[in-house]
């Protein structure tokens, strides 16, 4: 498979032991806010985004990092792995101890905990490791992150963003390609393969979303990519995204195999229209309602209403798909460096959809476009 030169779209600046310090400076900020005495994370994404400490893969060795407001952040690791944790870029920015093999690693950790304290954990804390810290400190409780803290990682700083750009870049870049292949007389898997196979020859580590949704599948937002053969007049919904350098991109076009009829131009627009109504609501202190208000009100108006996918977008970070989420019941107002993707779609049930989808940052100003391929209905063969 030809693919054209991968554009340099590297973040050449690497995070600095500021930029840690100023997370986790701002997660203990936070849980203070949700009433919590700390937070504690285990090997996961967001112990590398908060400290730079990447643990060896698939250990299931106790590694944990302590914050607690007004205190010097604690990184406890195995003691095999304490030169590692040395070397990361955010060492400075934190107190590193270490357990011995012998030693129960759980007793180490409680000596940094308040023995009543109530702490949140992050989701992938492991089972083990919960139901231990639980036994070794009967009076401290633990709640995920997910439910006391689902904000935790919403915004981001210049350099997260950069990186972000980046990871936008490339998917650009992959769409520019994906235009020229051919799709007549292929599965919706192929496709879909190839899209992965491009994502990762333009320095995607993860690849998470390949949705490839010809004529009537393009109607239904849980189809991802199947055996239907694609075929001349198909509408076909692609959706593409994952994770470049640890940050996330996601994005979706919708284009035709030849000419598209007049009602399939027509729904293309209406999508299009509620897109740039969606993006030109974001803005900090708008709450993630009115977002999807904007969007509804152009669907509504056209006479799609019955027709739209009740949800306009979702937050993008070290994960495609986290808080916060553009729905009608969310007020959650907007903040200055929350990267979303907005992703406004239509399907006519057993005929075709539409869907539009970009990853934009939210800034001072407004939206800032972080995938900025061509939103027109384009034409393949």
């Amino acid at each position: 498979m030809a693919t054209t030169a991968t554009p340099d779209t590297s973040d050449t600046t690497a995070f600095t032991e500021a930029d840690y310090a100023a997370r986790m400076a701002r997660a203990a900020h936070d849980a203070v806010v949700a009433g919590l005495a700390g937070l504690l994370l285990t090997a996961g994404p967001d112990l590398v985004r908060l400290c730079g400490h990447r643990p060896r893969p698939g250990t299931g060795r106790l590694t944990l990092l302590l914050l607690v407001p007004e205190a010097e952040p604690r990184l406890l690791v195995p003691e095999t792995e304490r030169a590692a944790a040395e070397a990361s870029p955010g060492a400075g920015a934190v107190r590193i101890t270490d357990w011995r093999d012998g030693q129960n690693p759980y007793s180490a950790a409680a000596g940094l905990l308040r023995p009543s304290g109530h702490y949140g954990v992050c989701e992938v804390t492991w089972a083990t490791h919960l139901t231990a810290l639980r036994e070794t400190l009967p009076l401290t409780t633990f709640r995920p992150l997910d439910a006391v803290l689902p904000l935790l990682r919403a915004v981001k700083d210049a350099h997260e963003v950069a990186r972000m750009a980046a990871a936008g870049a490339a998917s650009d870049a992959v769409y520019e390609e994906i235009l020229a292949a051919r799709f007549t007389g292929r599965t919706e898997t192929e496709v879909a393969a190839e899209l992965a196979r491009r994502l990762r020859a333009h320095g995607y580590g993860r690849v998470d979303v390949t949705v490839v949704g010809s004529g009537p599948n393009g109607a239904d937002p849980a189809h991802t990519a199947g055996e239907r053969v694609i075929g001349p007049g198909d509408m076909v919904v692609l959706g593409f995204g994952g994770l470049r350098d640890g940050y996330g991109s996601d994005a979706t076009r919708t284009v035709h195999v030849g000419e598209p009829t007049a009602q399939e131009r027509e729904l293309h627009e209406v999508v299009r229209a509620a897109h740039r109504a969606a993006v030109a609501a974001v803005r900090p202190g708008v709450p993630c309602q009115e977002v999807d208000r904007a969007a509804r009100t152009v669907i509504e108006e056209a006479g799609y209403g019955a027709y739209r996918v009740p949800c306009t977008g979702h937050g993008v970070g070290i994960t495609v798909d986290e808080p916060p989420y553009l729905t009608a019941e969310e007020p959650q107002p907007l903040l200055t460096g929350m990267c979303l993707a907005v992703v406004p779609s239509l399907g006519l049930p057993g005929r075709f959809g539409a869907r539009l989808e970009t990853t934009v940052a939210c800034t001072a100003t407004g939206a800032r476009p972080l995938t900025r391929a061509p939103q027109t209905l384009a034409v393949v063969a």
